[in-house]
């Protein structure tokens, strides 16, 4: 039986900073078609933070999502490992990533804390494992490597 996310608290002080990060991005979202505006800042094992928003398409398939935009500034970048995202959106309640997200983010990251926040302040966290259990990942490949 799968896991399920953890249920909504209050935001640690500490995520505050990251919180901010992905609201900052969020307000540069490009979502003509849904109206869904949503940021993530994705934190590097070095500690360094990158940000996204979701990029809107009007061929909707070729919509890329905020995690996965902070994610592919982060590779380009340098950075391979992660140890949280933190995702917020337009909606009231926090919004956890989709399953495509989950797959990619999940090459990188195994254990990655996952904290959303909603416009109304409440949060939602859990692991990507958790999120994802039993995931396809690089291990399942033979001879594959990051």
């Amino acid at each position: 039986m799968a896991a399920t996310p953890r249920p909504p608290a209050s935001v640690p002080e500490d995520d505050e900073a990251l919180i901010a990060a992905a609201r900052a991005a969020q307000e540069n979202a490009y979502s003509p078609y849904s109206g869904v505006r949503v940021g993530a800042a994705l934190v590097a094992d070095d500690g360094r933070v990158f940000s996204g928003c979701n990029v809107e398409n009007a061929s909707l398939g070729l919509t890329q999502c905020a995690e996965r935009a902070a994610l592919s500034r982060a590779v380009a970048e340098g950075a391979r490992d992660f140890s949280a995202v933190v995702i917020t959106s337009s909606f009231e309640e926090p919004l956890m990533p989709c399953g495509a997200c989950r797959q990619v983010l999940r090459e990188f990251a195994e254990d990655l804390r996952v904290v959303s926040v909603g416009m109304g302040g409440a949060s939602k966290e859990s692991t990507l494992g958790e999120l994802l259990p039993t995931a396809f990942a690089p291990d399942d490949l033979r001879g594959g490597a990051r």
